[in-house]
């Protein structure tokens, strides 16, 4: 799958919507009960998000990490330093795929990322180890792989006019995996795990608002990899808004976008 390129002020047109699983996510985790927690954000993005870990936990010195360098720009810009409470948040980069904890950590978190990391599931055990006693790893993800917004883009960049340039290019069906693969791997790594699934129903507004959400997450790959061709693009946005505005009719208020995510709390034993 095409590494792709990320567009922070796309991305923040929902911020809204995109915040509330994460702030959802953080109500479940248990304090570390430590004065000053030691805390890592695992796709930080722009950091908007990042900073509700500083409102829950005041005093905790926060990093979040990142692989892209235009999110990880915005987030030095508008939220690095010290926190009103006592505490820090830095930004640092890091690839998921390969990245270990240099040091204990009373909390790693992340928040819609592990779906582009490919493996992400064996990546927990040095996660886990990094763990302080009582610590949790926390996480939620998109789990709507199958929903329309995904199903008609694959279908779309499969077909005739797209396979050869798109085919090998958006997101697996495998990328998430069932809930209970999920529990039972944190389970199996000595942790008492917590894992649900909960359906948003955002109403959008605006024009096209499904194709204007999807521009900032599970369309990237694909504007990534016409990047060069702005005239193939801009057909394949045609194509795929069509199938969007059938998919997702508009009523008077708005514009229903069923959006089904995966959450997970494992704390490690004392």
């Amino acid at each position: 799958m095409t590494q792709p390129t990320w567009d922070p002020a796309q991305y923040l047109r929902h911020a809204g919507h995109r915040a509330r699983p994460y702030a959802d996510l953080l109500a479940r985790i248990p304090d570390p009960g430590r004065g000053r927690p030691r805390i890592a954000d695992l796709g930080c993005g722009p950091g908007n998000v990042t900073v509700l870990l500083a409102d829950r936990w005041p005093t905790a010195r926060i990093t979040g990490y990142d692989n892209s360098p235009e999110m990880l720009d915005k987030a030095h810009v508008e939220h690095e330093g010290p926190t009103p409470g006592g505490g820090r948040l830095d930004f640092a980069h890091a690839d998921l795929r390969s990245w270990t904890p240099g040091e204990p950590y009373d909390l790693i978190v992340s928040n819609a990322t592990l779906q582009w990391v490919p493996g992400h599931a064996d990546r927990f055990g040095d996660w886990v180890d990094a763990l302080e006693p009582g610590g949790s790893l926390a996480f939620q993800i998109p789990d709507n792989i199958d929903a329309p917004l995904h199903a008609l883009m694959r279908e779309l960049a499969a077909g005739p006019r797209w396979h050869t340039r798109l085919a090998d290019v958006v997101r697996r069906t495998d990328s998430v995996h069932a809930p209970g693969v999920y529990l039972d791997r944190l389970t199996r790594l000595g942790c008492t795990a917590d894992v649900w699934q909960t359906t948003y129903h955002h109403v959008l507004t605006g024009v096209d608002p499904v194709l204007d959400w999807v521009k900032g997450t599970g369309l990237r790959p694909v504007l990534t990899a016409l990047a060069d061709d702005p005239e193939a693009r801009d057909a394949f946005l045609t194509e795929y808004r069509d199938l969007l505005r059938t998919a997702y009719p508009s009523a008077p208020y708005g514009t229903v976008l069923p959006f089904r995510r995966l959450f997970a709390v494992a704390v490690r034993g004392e």
